[in-house]
């Protein structure tokens, strides 16, 4: 059985159009056509319903998705693990990350993995909200966040410590908090659609309401409005802590509690595979990350 042509199967229904695999596999409409025509002679079913407009699995392809993904994992391996010796990663990765995550820490990071890697290509999708990591080919999402998510396949890399801060034109104005009960006092900058922030009370949970006039679907967004002296904000050690040793931002320390520490992870979307492409970008994270912590703890 060829692979090439079960690579255009499973890539037409994540995707869920033939025009879309053949330009994720870097061939013709045609050619992606006449591959899933030669799969189906060779297994002798119809795997898809196709119309101009629409695919929809047969009841025979349903049944065999699982064996060709499998077998197209498994291809991809053998390639690239012969590919990875004394050279390095290569083909397309396609990462998710949060916006001021990418911004600050990946971003930066992509001219000297590019460099190390002359075969590997990066697509950064920077948003604050997670990906169909299937529908979407995303390879890897690093996302910043509790992540109970139990059907999430997924690689802790680091803690998250977070800190409140504000701007001193704003603790200026108003003051600022003593504990999380004085917090609804004040104008706070949430994400939107957040109500309460998590703190800890020794080994428990403390959710507090929190309120103010301004919210953003960014965290960048809040991180600039706190600058700004628009309130209070709950953001990452690594995102503020040049701008608490600058003194664009100060810490603001609560007696009752701290805020609770969240998670820097790796989302992957198949546990079968993990491709060298996507272990040398873990890595050269990892390097980025232990930076950042290092820089946060001498502020």
């Amino acid at each position: 059985m060829n692979t090439e042509d079960a690579a255009v199967f499973v890539n037409a229904v994540t995707a869920g159009s033939l025009s879309e695999a053949a330009r994720r596999l870097g061939i013709s409409p045609m050619m992606a056509t006449r591959r899933l025509t030669s799969l189906e002679a060779t297994l002798g079913v119809r795997l898809l319903h196709r119309t101009t407009r629409s695919l929809a699995l047969t009841p025979e392809g349903e049944a065999f998705l699982p064996f060709a993904e499998a077998l197209v994992e498994n291809a991809q391996q053998g390639r690239a693990r012969v590919r990875s010796e004394g050279r390095g990663a290569a083909g397309l990765l396609r990462v998710s990350v949060p916006i001021a995550f990418g911004l600050k820490l990946v971003a930066p990071m992509v001219p000297g993995l590019l460099a190390a890697n002359p075969e590997l290509g990066l697509s950064l999708d920077m948003s604050d909200h997670m990906p169909d990591l299937i529908s979407t080919g995303t390879d890897l999402a690093i996302r910043i966040s509790r992540l109970r998510d139990s059907s999430l396949i997924a690689q802790k890399l680091r803690d998250n410590p977070r800190s409140l801060v504000a701007a001193p034109a704003y603790a200026l104005a108003r003051g600022l908090p003593r504990s999380t009960a004085e917090l609804s006092n004040h104008d706070c900058l949430p994400m939107s659609g957040v109500s309460h922030w998590t703190f800890m009370r020794g080994d428990e949970e403390a959710s507090v309401r929190v309120s103010g006039r301004f919210s953003a679907s960014s965290i960048a967004g809040c991180h600039a409005a706190c600058l700004a002296g628009g309130g209070i904000a709950l953001l990452s050690d690594w995102n503020i802590a040049e701008d608490v040793k600058a003194g664009r931002l100060l810490r603001v320390v609560l007696e009752d509690a701290v805020p609770e520490v969240i998670g820097i992870w790796a989302v992957y979307p198949t546990t079968r595979l993990v491709l060298p492409k996507v272990r040398v970008f873990i890595s050269a994270l990892r390097s980025v990350l232990d930076a950042s912590e290092a820089g946060s703890l001498a502020d």
